[in-house]
């Protein structure tokens, strides 16, 4: 049953970082008992179950989800620069039947205000951002709402701009790494799934660029627990390929984001108002099936190779059935964004049914 969601689609992106949180998110403190025992890149959690980048803005946000019940929660990207979110609307439903397919993104998806389930959604921020000084007195606030068993990630990202070179970006990114190390995060996690340059897409699915920059943030940030997020994967020779680079520097990958698609209103046209939002991010229930398939494959490589880093799961879960199905695939760690979004009680079913 869908309830309020935490961040409210019918404001703006301004609106609800200065607000905080909508519905129910930390109104009542989930209690945990006993001793935390599982492990999370060092940390202690009692479930390996989280928030990934996006939903959660600032410091009222991760305090929320704390207190909520979820262990292990990731504050929204942030970048080396200021950088302002697209027009509103940013979130809309879109109307998805059954699996979001290869097949199925290649026409238009239907945007509304018709939130329901099986829920899907696009959203389209652009990875807004403050000035360093403002994220890092934030971010050292959020994590102060860590309690027991509990920790932090901070998720960051380099800038695009025009007339920039490629290593122009590789250094900008690199510089966000070193000003996400300088706020004491315990864990850091490069955003590699959002970045654009240019005309090449995202970031890790260029793996030259992908393998400079993780290995320069590792220089900055030393021995921090160190994730990177990326996107889905069709070729299985591209997912070798990254398990390789990111073995040899990074703790944890984690998958995926979205899925990209073209928007439409009900009269065909371009549902996201501005430039370059005809296509946007799809989440929720409609692409599980892809972040399901990036874990088995992953999963699959890593064991083959006898590489150590940790997989996070990310996409479509909606429910405690959900989770169990990543967890089943392989996933070391579980996130929800969408589903913890329409359902903050996700974390307190799913912890229910591990001790039930």
């Amino acid at each position: 049953m869908l309830k309020t969601p935490f961040y409210d689609p019918l404001l703006s992106y301004e609106e609800n970082y200065e607000k905080g949180p909508s519905g129910e998110l930390g109104k009542e403190k989930f209690e945990q008992t006993g001793e935390p025992e599982i492990d999370f890149l060092g940390q202690k959690v009692y479930a390996p179950f989280g928030i990934p980048a996006g939903p959660l803005l600032n410091s009222k946000y991760c305090e929320a989800a704390f207190k909520a019940g979820f262990d292990i929660v990731v504050y929204k990207t942030v970048r080396a620069n200021s950088y302002p979110s697209h027009p509103f609307p940013n979130v809309l439903a879109v109307e998805v039947e059954g699996d979001l397919t290869p097949e199925k993104l290649q026409s238009p998806l239907t945007a509304s205000s018709d939130y329901k389930e099986p829920l899907s959604i696009t959203n389209s921020f652009g990875v807004p951002s403050k000035i360093p000084d403002v994220w890092q007195t934030d971010v050292k606030k959020a994590m102060s709402y860590a309690g027991k068993g509990q920790v932090m990630v901070l998720s960051f990202m380099g800038t695009v701009w025009k007339g920039q070179t490629q290593e122009e970006f590789i250094k900008d990114f690199i510089l966000a790494g070193k000003l996400a190390k300088e706020t004491g995060a315990k864990v850091l996690e490069a955003n590699l799934s959002c970045p654009n340059i240019g005309n090449e897409g995202l970031v890790c699915y260029n793996l030259e660029v992908t393998e400079k920059i993780i290995k320069g943030i590792r220089e900055v940030i030393g021995d921090t627990p160190f994730i990177i997020k990326v996107g889905y994967y069709q070729d299985d020779k591209d997912m070798e390929r990254l398990a390789s680079i990111a073995n040899a520097v990074v703790d944890d990958i984690a998958g995926i984001n979205t899925l990209q698609a073209t928007v439409v209103d009900a009269q065909g046209l371009q549902a996201l108002p501005g430039e370059n939002r005809l296509r946007s991010g799809i989440c929720g229930a409609g692409i599980k099936w892809a972040g399901i398939d990036f874990v088995k494959r992953m999963k699959k490589i890593r064991d083959k190779k006898g590489y150590k880093f940790s997989i996070t799961g990310v996409g479509g879960v909606m429910t405690p059935e959900d989770y169990k199905e990543y967890r089943d695939a392989g996933a070391d760690v579980v996130m929800s964004a969408t589903g913890a979004m329409w359902n903050p009680d996700l974390v307190k079913e799913i912890k229910e049914g591990l001790t039930g």
